[in-house]
């Protein structure tokens, strides 16, 4: 049996609570080093609202936009930041990642790889635009076999491989927006330690 995660089921569930605002408009918008790091609130893994306001100017916090979960390219960049997160964490740093997968999706990547830090569901591609990531919109299916059971993970939403990194004082102190997926993580540290 196939069990199917879609950007429907999500949005049927949080429908009502429409969580999301950026300081962003839908039109194209460049976001460059030196900036103020674009404000929001979107939902983690979890179902709860992750807002940037928590986190921004408080930590230095990597965020990095990825196309698919459960694909090979993100899955190794996720592995990546897992691995690493510990020493991350020793220097008050936060990862999150974000892509247009939905909730439970995320749940489903992060328990077949023990990913240990949030991914943000960004469904309608509104925090990829209020940090001015490219982004298509349709949509798109990906199969996956997680504990014995086969699921088809649907999104609408796909953004590019960007990674940003937002310094203590809540502006962006790096940007990537040519992503090599296996070296981002070794990238982010070195970027991270510049910064002292």
């Amino acid at each position: 049996m196939i069990h199917t995660i879609t950007r429907s089921v999500f949005m049927v569930a949080f429908s009502a609570a429409a969580l999301f605002s950026a300081g962003a408009k839908a039109e194209s918008v460049t976001v460059a080093v030196g900036d103020k790091a674009p404000t929001f609130e979107v939902y983690d893994d979890q179902g709860k609202p992750w807002k940037s306001s928590e986190h921004f100017g408080k930590k230095i916090v990597v965020v990095y936009f990825y196309p698919a979960d459960m694909t090979g390219g993100c899955t190794a960049q996720a592995c990546a930041f897992r691995d690493d997160l510990g020493k991350l964490a020793g220097k008050d740093v936060v990862v999150v990642g974000v892509s247009g997968d939905t909730v439970e999706s995320h749940q489903l990547f992060k328990k077949a790889h023990n990913l240990n830090f949030p991914l943000l569901a960004d469904v309608e591609g509104k925090v990829a635009d209020a940090f001015g990531v490219p982004k298509t919109v349709g949509e798109k299916t990906v199969k996956a076999t997680i504990e014995g059971v086969d699921y088809d993970l649907v999104r609408n939403v796909t953004t590019k491989r960007w990674t940003f990194i937002v310094d203590r004082d809540g502006k962006i102190a790096y940007k990537d927006d040519n992503v090599n997926a296996r070296q981002d993580a070794e990238k982010v540290m070195a970027a991270i330690e510049a910064l002292k």
